[in-house]
């Protein structure tokens, strides 16, 4: 698979993230295009924006037809590009869809773009053609206006933070085996000897989400959803709903949470 280039991952979503061989966290900005209109959701850092905006000449979007930046959480390796994208957007209908908690922080890098909040649009927005996105609040999975993005057309949920991982070995779509549903070993493969997915994704949660409490809640809202595929914010893509439903099972037994972890076991739990 060619990571130089926008790889299309479900019809008219686009995967247009760097792949970044030196650190662990890649962070993956996703285009969705459908008729002349086009969203970028979590458009990266301010250091990865030639990347980015590369990725998306490539699927023939003019940088015009993007109409609406969704932010699914203030960080700056979400956000930390907006105002190069404000610089190169002239078609005057770009728009900012974030939470209310988000645009708060999200106003210091952006003072062009009119904000909007998720929760005054219905939790829901929708291109000219019909094709609409569903806005899921997901509150303190890891910040207090943290929400995911179901898109109904492909039924593609993109997570933000939740089903993100930290590693090195990273590839664009998670690769699961029939072993993996029952599998509780977490160390390399016992069936290819491949290094494990589940600890880079386990200790993500355990140290980027707040709460086991918080964790739940947000799970509990994926599994109200049909979903063919989760697109995180951070590591890889599951496609299959098999695939996304072992990882959320064992997602939803995980314990010590964020501050759970601390109160429970101490300061040393986490650094």
């Amino acid at each position: 698979m060619d990571y130089s280039k926008a790889i299309e991952i479900a019809e008219g979503v686009y995967w247009v993230g760097y792949n970044d061989e030196k650190y662990g966290l890649h962070s993956n900005p996703y285009l969705i295009v459908d008729g002349e209109e086009a969203v970028l959701i979590d458009s990266g850092s301010r250091p990865d924006f030639p990347t980015v905006m590369m990725k998306v000449l490539q699927t023939g979007v003019n940088p015009d037809e993007i109409v609406r930046l969704i932010y699914q959480h203030y960080d700056p390796d979400l956000v930390g590009s907006v105002s190069s994208f404000e610089s190169v957007i002239q078609g005057g209908e770009l728009e900012i869809i974030s939470q209310r908690q988000n645009n708060i922080f999200i106003q210091h890098y952006s003072t062009k773009s009119v904000k909007r909040c998720i929760n005054a649009l219905g939790n829901a927005w929708g291109f000219r053609t019909g094709r609409r996105l569903k806005f899921i609040n997901t509150p303190y999975a890891h910040s207090p206006g943290s929400f995911m993005t179901y898109d109904e057309k492909t039924k593609t949920l993109f997570s933000s933070d939740i089903f993100g991982a930290y590693t090195k070995h990273w590839e664009l779509y998670l690769q699961l085996t029939d072993h993996c549903a029952k599998c509780k070993t977490y160390q390399n493969c016992p069936v290819d000897e491949k290094e494990c997915f589940m600890p880079g994704i386990m200790s993500f949660h355990k140290t980027i989400m707040t709460s086991t409490r918080a964790l739940q809640y947000a799970l509990n809202k994926v599994k109200e959803y049909d979903i063919e595929r989760i697109a995180p914010q951070h590591g890889c893509v599951i496609e299959g709903k098999v695939n996304v439903q072992v990882v959320l099972d064992k997602l939803l037994d995980m314990s010590d949470i964020g501050i759970d972890a601390i109160l429970d076991k101490g300061d040393h739990a986490i650094w």
